[in-house]
């Protein structure tokens, strides 16, 4: 894992000394994502230039540096990531008559691409990844991001130099950026709580989508020109999921635990090669849980596990968490955050997220990467289960909702909803003191009701602020593809439209950004093996029975982990991963939140309305509601602002 920079620029604007250092300050503006090393690269007879911060995990010997050059010299590449199936690659390369002088994956991608071409080579690389490619026969710069958007890539323009970066930070550090807020990448944000591909923060900025790729040549494009044209699908995400649903299995049910249990196990195994230490994140849930259960059933010795809690019990699973340790025999280490971790972490989080990004639980993912930087370098998680086998309560709770009351009439139906609404959480959680958060649950259900159609009710549970248009003077939402008809997968359950919808979207825009900004703060690298793309597509290929029965989701997943441990300690209502905010603003960070929500605060540059989102924090003040979403994604915006747009 390490972080990439670059640029290519369409007139000659600096001469080969000053792009050197331009390249060095971009590259060093990512440090914390690659310690290990840094790299620059210029092109002899054209103004490009690549750059590359290193985190050795495979092959830390010098033949493992970057950017690194193929063999005939054709390919040049800067490369963020992992490629788990280079050995078998490499095996059929050197079967081919190929020979390598170090270990690492990014050799054997360069030697696919002499060898394969570089679309072939592109459909047989599993893993994650982000690189710029150079091809110095061609003239052609390949910009290309993984298939499920783990690692993040960047491309923008400042005045005639095409940039690209892992980070934003990175494509500010060239002295011919101008940073400008996007208006409409803004109002996305306050929507969703993150700034959705293709967009950016920044105007002329934009991030490449998930399985998409751009070709650059010297004179095209134009400088200045929209980015978004030139990105082509290399793999598409409904055209997975249609071609699946055209071959669903017919399995019984123990056909199917022993199928994906051993495909899960392929995938385990695969993310546990390293030459560094590795160990896992264990919240105790289903996810995490049958990773590590995997992980330890292939280890000879103690996992190492991390886990974090808190001393609020309604967020709190850490105690879940020590007893599947417990368990399995995991060297397990827990944390416990308090407000006043929060509190010093705060001033860190807009460098950590150096784009407006606003999910509660990046407090404490942040906190648990930086505890388990301290005993290892990489780390497997259990991200990619909800989306991938229907683990979030919208998958299950809203359809049935939806079946038993989407046929009354709109109007009865908003009434309704409004009036539980008018009841405060915290009362409906005194109702059912044995739920955690079942008022604020049932307030988003109320919410849904009032929703007009199943999309509209899916986008009511998805949205931190409802009409983010009015909260942005001059905003409004472009389209992306999660509103875009033609990237639905047809023929789905409401269901399973939800999961393709989070999969398509809130993955990459909130998961993985959430987990790819906190871990390369920390230099630590986390691996997803539920986001495999073989067993994405093969998911996809099961009945809807096989991943949510009996009012659960990840049945299958949940079969498979009772076979490593007892069902009594992981078979319970789904917590979730977050934090005690809500009580936090009211207590310890109130005079942080208050000053940046101050009408004042709220009003320099013009780019929020103060009126509605005074109104609120009043209204949360008081105890009479629990807007901590909406309101951590104002503060989160506010606390970037102050951070990189100090002077206006």
């Amino acid at each position: 894992m390490c972080g990439i920079a670059g640029f290519f620029e369409t007139s000659p604007c600096h001469d080969t000394a000053d792009r050197d250092r331009i390249g060095r300050t971009m590259t060093d503006s990512l440090a914390r994502r690659g310690p290990d090393g840094r790299g620059t690269w210029q092109e002899k007879d054209l103004p490009l230039l690549l750059g590359h911060r290193r985190l050795a995990i495979v092959d830390p010997s010098p033949e493992g540096a970057q950017p690194m050059e193929s063999t005939t010299g054709r390919y040049v590449i800067v490369f963020n990531g992992e490629i788990y199936n280079f050995q078998a690659l490499q095996a059929d390369l050197r079967a081919a008559g190929i020979s390598f002088r170090g270990r690492s994956d990014t050799e054997v991608m360069l030697a696919g691409f002499e060898h394969w071409g570089i679309d072939q080579t592109l459909q047989k690389l599993e893993g994650m990844f982000a690189f710029a490619l150079w091809d110095r026969r061609d003239k052609r710069l390949h910009l290309i991001r993984d298939r499920l958007g783990k690692k993040p890539l960047y491309v923008g323009w400042a005045g005639n130099t095409l940039l690209f970066a892992s980070e934003l930070k990175a494509l500010r550090a060239h002295p011919d950026f101008t940073p400008r807020i996007s208006r409409q990448a803004l109002t996305l944000y306050m929507r969703y709580g993150y700034v959705p591909a293709p967009f950016s923060i920044y105007d002329s900025v934009w991030q490449l989508l998930p399985g998409s790729r751009m070709m650059v040549a010297p004179g095209a494009p134009a400088a200045g020109t929209d980015l978004r044209p030139l990105m082509e699908t290399y793999w598409s995400l409904p055209r997975t999921i249609e071609d699946a649903r055209q071959h669903i299995t017919d399995e019984d049910d123990q056909t199917a635990r022993d199928a994906f249990e051993a495909r899960l196990t392929r995938c385990v195994t695969s993310r546990m090669a390293a030459d560094v230490p590795v160990g896992a994140f264990l919240s105790g849930g289903i996810d995490s849980s049958a990773v590590v259960a995997l992980m330890q059933n292939l280890s000879t010795r103690p996992v190492k596990t991390f886990s974090i809690g808190f001393s609020e019990s309604g967020f709190d699973e850490s105690g879940h968490a020590a007893k599947i340790a417990a368990h399995l025999g995991t060297d397990h280490h827990a944390v416990t955050v308090t407000a006043q971790d929060a509190q010093a972490l705060l001033p860190a989080l807009p460098d950590i997220y150096d784009e407006p990004f606003a999910d509660i639980s990046q407090v404490p993912t942040a906190l648990l990467a930086h505890e388990a930087r301290r005993f290892v370098t990489v780390v497997l998680s259990g991200d990619g289960g909800d989306e991938l086998l229907g683990g979030y309560n919208r998958h299950i709770f809203t359809p049935s909702l939806w079946r038993r009351l989407g046929w009354l009439p709109f109007p009865l139906r908003k009434a309704g909803g409004q009036a539980v609404q008018q009841i405060p959480p915290a009362y409906w959680n005194w109702m059912r003191p044995r739920h955690p958060q079942f008022g604020i649950r049932l307030h988003k259900a109320a919410g849904m009701l009032q929703a007009a159609d199943p999309w509209q009710a899916y986008r009511y549970l998805t949205s931190h602020w409802q009409d983010p248009a009015a909260l942005v003077p001059g905003g409004a939402e472009p389209p992306i593809p999660l509103t875009d008809p033609s990237w639905h997968p047809g023929g789905l359950t409401f269901a399973e439209q939800m999961m393709a919808a989070d999969a398509l979207a809130y993955l990459p825009g909130d998961v993985l950004t959430k987990i790819d900004r906190a871990s390369m703060a920390e230099a630590l690298e986390v691996r997803s093996p539920l986001l495999d793309a073989g067993l994405f597509a093969y998911c996809w290929a099961l009945p809807l029975d096989k991943k949510i029965r009996g009012g659960q989701g990840k049945w299958l997943l949940r079969e498979v982990l009772a076979r490593h441990v007892p069902r009594t300690l992981f078979e319970r209502p789904k917590q979730g991963f977050s934090a005690p905010i809500g009580s936090w603003l009211r207590g310890p960070l109130r005079e942080w939140a208050d000053d940046l929500l101050s009408e004042s605060r709220l009003a320099e540059g013009g780019f929020l309305n103060p009126e509605p989102i005074r109104t609120i924090w009043n209204t949360h003040l008081a105890g009479h509601g629990q807007a901590e979403t909406a309101l951590w994604t104002v503060l989160m915006f506010q606390a970037w602002r102050a951070r990189w747009m100090a002077a206006g």
